[in-house]
This record gives C-alpha cells, structure tokens and sequence, in this order.
C-alpha cells in the first residue's frame, strides 16, 4: 500500500500545483453587540433581598421574597412558572419550597439554563456564636441570584436569539451539619435542585448547558475549574474561563482544577439525564479550611461584605456567553 500511496500522493499534488489557485472569499465572524453590566443594579437587587432577612423556608421573610422574586421576574421575562413542593429536610420539617422558573423565548428549541438558590441558611454553623440563628446570606444565596435578576433586565431590553431559562432554587441551604443529633441523611443540601431535576417542568426539557452561580460576591473573589463542572462539561468550563479572560477578569476565573463541590450543579448532572450539562460557578478560597467564602455559614454574611467588582466579573462574563452563544 506504501508504494502505491506515495506516487499517487504525487499526482495528486503535481494536479493540484497545476490548478490556478483562487481566491477564497472570507466571510467576517459576526459581531455580537453585547450590553454593559449593571454591577450597581445587581447589588441593589442583593439589598431588597437582604431586606426581607433570612429567606429560610417556612418563613415570613422567605414568602414576602418569594413574591418579590416572582414579580420581578415576570416583569421582564416571557413567562414565569412557579414549581411547589413539600420537601422533608434531614430533621423532619417540611419545607414549603419555590423553585422559580422564568424563560425567555419559551419555544426556541436552542436553549441555556441560568441558576442560583435564593434561601438562605437557617443555622450560622460555621460560626463562633449564635449559632442556631439564621444568616442574612448576602452572598450565600443573594449574590447569585441578585446577578441573575440584573441579566434578566439586561434581557428585557435586548433578547439574545438563544431561548434561556433562569432557575431559582429553593432549599438548597438547609443542610445537615457536621455537628447535628439527628441520623445522618444523605443529599440533605440542594433539596430543591434535586426536585426539579428529576420532576422537570416541561416533558422533555433540554438545554445546550447550564451554569450555576454560588457565593459570587465575594471581595477578591477567585473562581476555579471544579471538578464536577469540568468532568460533566468540560467545553462550557473552557468557554467561561476564556470569556472572562478575554474580557480581562483572568485573575478572578483562574485556569486551576479543584475538587469536587455538591452544590445543585451536581445533582443537575446525575439526576437530569444528561440533558442539561451544568458547571458551578462558586469561589474558592485556599486560605480557609472549607475553601469557600470565608464568610461562609457565618453572621458575616451580609451585604457590606459584597464587592460590585466581583459581581461585575461574575456578571459580564456570563452575559457575554450568553449573547454570543
């Protein structure tokens, strides 16, 4: 075959040196005009939050910014669905739990899913005192969705041709703690993402891929390559990382693969099938011993500790892979 392959590879390349060579016509690559975000508007949307005080489940606080949430959302998106659940937490209380689900382009095939949980702890564990009251949870719950709300608006006023659907997550902070009486439960975070994973809200649900926001206003905030996120959807990892480098926030997302998280993107990836390929966007910290937020499950957790610069990273890049998908 080698003998064969060799003068033949000639022919072919004398026959192609004989051709006169014309010029390809190159097509400019499509510019995407993509808004400018608001990290402003974004931190007020954290401040109303915060204003209803700990959002845990089965709470005053945790109604009035459910309805806050729904309202906002329906202002600015084609449609809202509110998906109810009653889910038992690894003490026993049933939670009366809200996943908020708001689409833009409801019918476009082509679809991406943004999400964050809006409850908030119910215990400060992590903390040196006070431990069995609730955090206010700016960023641990807030951020994320404080950030989603301000792309939603962003989205109101300039559609992108993709259809995109924002999940708010309930119950997803009222895990067990390390220190607890009760029976260990397995899966005791992420109740609400877990529901919606395996009772979708539409037959059939899709989309090219999902991100998760978490604990993303943090000052000096610095977002890693997490497991899950790089073993379930490595191609979105890379966008992502390269979208914020490219926009100059390389320092904030570095290129370091840590270890694995269970946060609602994990159980995304296990229980939806493969239909919905989601990362986590979450901080990690090297300094503190759980590696998050090193405000995380404490009283601290409050609004005065939120950084718009890191909200801004956080915000634009994800905007800016949306627009361009």
């Amino acid at each position: 075959m080698k003998k064969i392959l060799i003068p033949l590879l000639a022919l072919i390349i004398i026959g192609c040196a004989s051709e006169p060579k014309v010029k390809k016509k190159t097509v400019p690559a499509k510019t995407v005009e993509v808004p400018s975000f608001n990290a402003d508007s974004a931190y007020n949307f954290i401040a109303d939050q915060v204003a209803f005080g700990p959002r845990v489940p089965n709470t005053k606080g945790h109604i009035a910014c459910a309805d806050y949430l729904i309202e906002k959302l329906n202002s600015y998106c084609d449609t809202v669905i509110v998906q109810e659940a009653q889910l038992t937490a690894f003490d026993g209380n049933v939670l009366n739990s809200k996943n908020i689900i708001a689409s833009f382009k409801p019918l476009r095939a082509k679809r991406v899913l943004l999400c964050a949980h809006w409850d908030t702890r119910p215990f400060a564990d992590q903390d040196s005192i006070n431990k069995n009251s609730a955090i206010e949870g700016a960023n641990d719950g807030g951020s994320g969705v404080g950030i989603l709300l301000e792309i939603a608006r962003q989205f109101s006023l300039k559609k992108p041709d993709i259809g995109v659907d924002i999940i708010l997550f309930d119950s997803e902070d009222y895990g067990q703690p390390s220190e607890s009486d009760y029976p260990r439960m397995e899966h005791s975070y992420c109740l609400g993402s877990q529901y919606w994973a395996t009772h979708l809200h539409k037959d059939n649900y899709f989309a090219k891929f999902g991100v998760l926001l978490d604990m993303v206003g943090g000052e000096n905030a610095v977002f890693t390559q997490e497991l899950a996120s790089v073993t379930f959807a490595p191609k979105i990892v890379k966008k992502v990382w390269n979208t914020a480098a490219k926009l100059g926030y390389g320092s904030t997302f570095k290129f370091q693969k840590t270890n694995l998280i269970i946060d609602d993107h994990l159980y995304i990836n296990n229980l939806a099938q493969g239909r919905v390929p989601t990362i986590d966007i979450i901080e990690y910290n090297p300094i503190t011993e759980s590696h998050f937020y090193e405000h995380w499950h404490t009283h601290e957790d409050k609004l005065e500790n939120i950084d718009k610069n890191t909200l801004k990273a956080v915000g634009q890049t994800v905007i800016d892979v949306v627009y361009n998908e």
